[in-house]
């Protein structure tokens, strides 16, 4: 029976060096990274979030930015059942830096086919690079439930 636990012990501790290889690899050459959390947006009491938002730079100027040549800053604002805004025009090639927060309720921020995937927390500044190398529409959906009309809320991120 010793043998068989070996076995066992060994098969499992080569399972866990393949994955902690795989990480790695996926962080460094991938450059794949978390989205960071790069501040708050605070009120106080009586105050709405979403007044308050439409005040606090970067989001009182939601949409596409160029902020140097080739880069782009999009700042999103996401509320009960919308994207603002909910259509995003790039160039191909643009490195674009999102900005987005959410108004209201936790929302999910998914670009269909890219990894760009944030959870936007009430308040929560995220920021996300991404590199758009291919022309095309992408879907911009909402991954977390955020009440009736979820299935609802999406827009697109058009690159020509």
């Amino acid at each position: 029976m010793e043998r068989y636990e070996k076995a066992f012990l060994s098969a499992c501790a080569a399972v866990l060096v393949i994955f902690l290889c795989a990480l790695g690899y996926s962080s460094v050459a991938m450059n794949v990274h978390l989205p960071s959390h790069s501040g708050m947006i605070y009120c106080n009491a009586g105050q709405k979030l979403r007044k308050v938002l439409l005040k606090t730079p970067p989001f009182d100027h939601t949409g596409v930015k160029e902020i140097a040549p080739g880069k782009y800053q999009a700042v999103v604002i996401a509320k009960t059942w919308a994207f603002t805004p909910n259509e995003i025009d790039l160039p191909v090639g643009a490195e674009v830096k999102f900005i987005a927060t959410s108004a209201d309720v936790t929302h999910g921020f998914f670009i269909v086919g890219t990894r760009v995937n944030m959870m936007l927390l009430p308040g929560q500044i995220s920021e996300l690079d991404y590199r758009f190398t291919k022309p095309g529409e992408y879907l911009m959906i909402c991954h977390e439930y955020c009440g009736e009309l979820h299935h609802t809320m999406a827009g697109k991120v058009v690159v020509k």
